[in-house]
């Protein structure tokens, strides 16, 4: 397991998707990979916004993209000198909205090594529990579900990303009703034609009726995945 920070990014309206994703990949990148103590970089910019194989209404989330850090330290994730305040203005200068999560890692079906991952689909989707259940209920139940989707077929990684804190504002933690995600999941497949046919298998059908008994609200994101380090 490893605790992640991922950033929930939307450009500012009057930039382009083509103008945003170039400065995000070929500026922004390039000034983040420069931060101290960071093993992993990885950018998700998203391609299509399709609930392939899930049983539930989108949720109002609105983004052009996904970023994921592995830091080394949480409170000065981008260091102590003047790296924190270039990153600040060059968020300032292209992005919209900028939320952030610390989320816990779980690996349940290992992702291929970085040749093979670049042939595949990764599908992104943000989930909220069912009211009801306690977090901790909630994270007991997405264990179970954990099981159902290893004997899926088709699927060629699998990770939960349980959310540990939230900042609608980047740099402020807020509440849980400010920013209601409770998990991120991570999925990679050989197509789409595959993903909806491992939805349509029996085991699949099996698993979006768990999913069902523990979620309120899966919203989904068809990304293309950068690796900067």
């Amino acid at each position: 397991m490893s605790t992640v920070r991922m950033g929930l990014i939307s450009r500012k309206p009057e930039w382009s998707n083509d103008e945003f994703y170039k400065h995000w990949l070929g500026h922004h990148g390039p000034l983040v990979k420069n931060a101290p103590g960071l093993s992993q970089y990885w950018q998700n910019h998203i391609v299509d916004r399709v609930q392939r194989g899930i049983d539930f209404e989108r949720e109002p989330w609105e983004f052009d993209g996904f970023s994921q850090l592995w830091i080394s330290d949480p409170n000065k994730p981008f260091g102590e000198a003047e790296l924190p305040q270039r990153i600040i203005e060059d968020e300032n200068h292209f992005l919209g909205r900028l939320h952030i999560l610390t989320v816990k890692q779980t690996t349940v079906v290992e992702v291929p090594e970085d040749a093979s991952r670049a042939k595949l689909k990764k599908r992104i989707s943000l989930i909220r529990r069912r009211p009801e259940l306690s977090e901790q209920e909630f994270l007991n139940e997405w264990k179970v579900h954990a099981d159902f989707v290893r004997t899926m077929p088709g699927v060629k990684g699998y990770r939960q990303n349980a959310v540990l804190q939230r900042e609608l504002q980047k740099g402020t933690p807020c509440s849980y009703d400010d920013l209601p995600i409770d998990g991120v999941v991570e999925f990679w497949f050989e197509s789409t034609e595959s993903l909806q046919k491992a939805f349509e298998s029996e085991v699949g059908l099996k698993t979006m009726e768990h999913a069902k008994t523990f979620l309120a609200g899966i919203t989904a994101f068809l990304v293309e995945e950068h690796r900067i380090i």
